[in-house]
């Protein structure tokens, strides 16, 4: 997970550079493309990087984004959510379901 100085909007521009272009919203269990509506499956998602920001004047506003593939090194786009125990239900469930089926890319982490 990267935890840098960036805003939020910084982030999404930098990650919309590298070609992460759709905005996506946990939508009955699955991810829904703002823009097309196109509905993807967790499952089917891969993470390709985490960025947490926490508010600047208080600790407690806590954001998270995730870059999302659609196959290894096919960026997808974003999905911003609150983080800790904020986060609404139905975010922690999608969430849960990428991370299950994260492919490892070379150099991360298991």
């Amino acid at each position: 997970m990267t935890r840098v100085t960036e805003s939020l909007s910084e982030a999404l521009g930098r990650l919309h550079a590298r070609g992460f272009t759709h905005d996506l919203l946990a939508d009955d269990g699955r991810l829904r493309d703002l823009a097309t509506g196109e509905r993807h499956d967790p499952e089917l998602l891969a993470i390709a990087e985490i960025v947490r920001f926490e508010g600047a004047s208080d600790p407690d506003e806590q954001a998270i984004l995730f870059a999302l593939e659609s196959q290894p090194g096919m960026p997808l786009g974003t999905y911003a959510t609150a983080y800790g125990p904020a986060m609404p239900r139905e975010d922690v469930e999608v969430v849960r379901r990428i991370g299950v089926k994260r492919r490892a890319t070379p150099g991360s982490l298991p």
